[in-house]
């Protein structure tokens, strides 16, 4: 892993040197989205408006292939234009990319940035485990999978080996948009949906906010930026269940992700979670995920206009 992450790092510093070098380069804002089945996405590609359910040109997504811990298949990928389908169930082998009839925050959400940014270029790299814990001891990861480093495990591949190989595998195209420039990706922000896996146990809830903080380091590391935006999004129970909550210690996640923010100068909440209607016990409806994707937007522009403004 550590030979993976030094390549990573050399993979982004590369392009700098070269935009020093040719101010010709094509310039590309570059995002992250990552979390759980959440960020992944279910909502109904069949209920968009003809105006969102088609290619958006001048945005482009790497989606890395969502796999087991200990699978090597994870953060396989092949950049393409923005469109529905990079929801639950999408799946790629590097060389063909297969949509699902699912999308997630990613497509409105690179919709509104574009409307902020209507002469620059856009690229979204994703990665997403449904149900994926922050915890290597949570109960779920031993199915779900862990973001966790230190994760021993078998051949210790986790949700964070399939991160850093979806970014390695992103950043091997220097050509992206194909327009026979090469890129110079530059890191704008973090969008991170997680957490409801962390509050089924009390333990993993109590522990999560310092895992929440151990894995934006190490994603802020990943693109170099230890200031880099971070935009988290409030994890919410459908209250769907007769008898109890969905999510047991969801307030114990709730209140950790609220510190967070609170001290970390560059990071942001997003509560609108709060509001949405659910398809299901555990994930939005569609609207739901379009008024995410637009809510996770204004939040990195607010911290990239005034990165120290809480």
């Amino acid at each position: 892993m550590k030979r993976l992450y030094v390549k990573l790092l050399i993979a982004l510093m590369l392009p700098l040197k070269s935009f020093c070098q040719n101010e010709r380069l094509d310039t590309i804002k570059v995002f992250f989205l990552g979390g759980q089945s959440n960020m992944a996405g279910f909502g109904k590609s069949i209920d968009l408006p003809v105006s969102s359910n088609s290619e958006i040109n001048s945005i482009w997504i790497f989606h890395g292939n969502a796999a087991k811990d200990n699978r090597k298949n994870g953060g396989l990928g092949k950049w393409e234009i923005l469109k529905p389908g990079h929801g639950s169930l999408f799946q790629s082998n590097a060389d063909t990319n297969i949509l699902s009839g699912l999308f997630g925050a990613e497509l409105s959400f690179g919709m509104e940035m574009k409307s902020f940014y209507p002469n620059e270029k856009i690229a979204l790299i994703k990665y997403a485990k449904g149900g994926s814990s922050l915890d290597r001891k949570a109960i779920v990861s031993k199915v779900a999978g862990t973001w966790d480093p230190k994760y021993k495990r078998g051949k210790g591949i986790n949700q964070y080996t399939h991160f850093l190989k979806t970014v390695s595998n992103a950043l091997k195209e220097k050509d992206i948009n194909g327009d026979g420039k090469e890129d110079y990706l530059v890191p704008s922000g973090i969008v991170w949906m997680q957490g409801e896996s962390d509050a089924i146990q009390l333990k993993t809830a109590l522990r999560y906010k310092e895992n929440l903080k151990d894995i934006m380091g190490l994603i802020r590391n990943t693109f170099n930026s230890p200031n880099l935006p971070i935009v988290i999004g409030l994890i919410s129970d459908s209250k769907q269940h007769e008898k109890r909550k969905i999510w047991k210690h969801g307030e114990i996640i709730q209140n950790a992700q609220k510190e967070f923010v609170i001290e970390d100068k560059n990071a942001i909440l997003v509560e609108s979670t709060l509001n949405y209607n659910y398809s299901d016990k555990y994930h939005y409806d569609t609207e739901g995920y379009i008024d995410l994707g637009k809510e996770f937007a204004i939040a990195i522009l607010k911290l990239l206009s005034s990165p120290t403004q809480k």
